[in-house]
């Protein structure tokens, strides 16, 4: 990465404004800076995500998470500027490392060496996508008496076909889509999905079987399963997603959003009778699922056949089996249109950019 400065941000920058700058650069990671340019420390895409799970305010300066830096690594890996690709490539491979930092002898940093540059990235990710697209929208009558929830119209064109064609832009090209309700209507509209780059089956549900449930009907993957609901609209990018997955050796990921509900109430603490004090209208945080999944093969031992089964099954079942299942926090655009009012606010961030549609 040759304009390396427009991934820099200096200690006086808050966790948001880094967020930022790692979402525009691209790449994942920020580096951290003094003001002659040398490097202070880098922070990633993934040291953002956990901040986040952790509570911390994004409003915080970027250095509480430098000064919270694993113990593997309390300092910054960087490299010489002209170490040979092979040296970057073992150390990035040892490491686990997508990115170094590159120095002068004066500790400038003058490029960013990128795994993906030095060795060919695979342009198809090795996972297969299963949208769940079988529920009959009830929420969403009667807009849905004769169309699947995942087949309303966003501009001209059906929700899951955006989700399609940004899984085909991730390099996910081997789709498998849940059906049951109006399933001739995805079936006639997507086919055996040429017309949108990707390889598509089709699972139908003779009866609704939960959102685990299908995958029971599905033959063993041999590779990770990305699993995501049929109404999520979402800008994630696929590939973040798998990335964390493997950093964390991960059973099965599960994406998260943080939720904020403000209880329209003054709140009391009490002690049996005794008053202690008194909220007004106080903002609770939840993390809440997100509706999008990754998974190992493994994890389909797990999944019973033709039984009613939820991921929220799937998850416990894992935990039980001391399996290690962890989450990954959504930051880009997320939106589940399961109601009208979601539905609506689809079409207006559309309208107002904060959308932007796969073509």
């Amino acid at each position: 990465m040759k304009d390396v400065k427009k991934v820099f941000v200096s200690c006086d920058n808050t966790i948001e404004e880094t967020l930022t700058v790692i979402q525009r650069g691209g790449v994942g990671i920020s580096l951290v800076v003094d003001d002659q340019q040398r490097l202070v420390g880098t922070i990633t895409d993934g040291d953002i995500r956990r901040a986040i799970l952790n509570k911390i305010p994004l409003s915080k300066k970027i250095t509480v998470l430098l000064d919270c830096r694993p113990e593997d690594y309390p300092v910054p890996v960087s490299m010489p500027y002209n170490t040979l690709h092979e040296k970057l490539i073992e150390i990035m491979s040892e490491k686990k490392l997508k990115q170094i930092p590159l120095l002068d002898s004066d500790s400038h940093i003058v490029e960013l060496a990128l795994l993906s540059e030095l060795v060919e990235e695979e342009l198809n990710m090795p996972v297969r996508a299963v949208v769940m697209a079988g529920g009959k929208g009830q929420r969403l009558h009667p807009l849905t008496k004769d169309t699947p929830k995942p087949m309303l119209l966003l501009e001209d064109r059906p929700l899951m076909e955006r989700t399609i064609k940004q899984l085909r832009k991730s390099g996910i090209t081997k789709v498998n889509i849940s059906t049951h309700y109006k399933s001739d209507v995805i079936i006639k509209h997507f086919g055996k999905g040429d017309a949108f780059g990707v390889d598509i089956d089709y699972v139908n549900e003779d009866q609704p079987l939960g959102t685990a449930g299908a995958l029971g009907l599905m033959k063993p993957m041999d590779e990770p399963t990305l699993v995501i609901n049929g109404d999520v609209l979402t800008q994630l990018d696929f590939r973040r997603l798998l990335d964390f997955h493997r950093h964390h050796d991960a059973i099965m990921t599960v994406g998260v959003r943080k939720c904020e509900i403000e209880i329209p109430y003054g709140v009391i603490d009490i002690d049996d009778v005794v008053v202690k004090r008194l909220i007004e209208k106080p903002v609770k945080n939840f993390i809440v699922n997100a509706g999008i999944y990754l998974l190992e093969p493994i994890a389909y031992n797990y999944i019973p056949k033709n039984v009613n089964f939820d991921m929220t099954d799937l998850v416990n079942e894992l935990l039980k089996a001391n399996h290690r299942v962890v989450c990954f926090p959504i930051q880009e655009y997320w939106l589940d249109i399961g109601h009208p009012e979601n539905y609506e606010q689809a079409k207006e961030d559309i309208k107002n950019g904060a959308l932007q549609l796969e073509k």
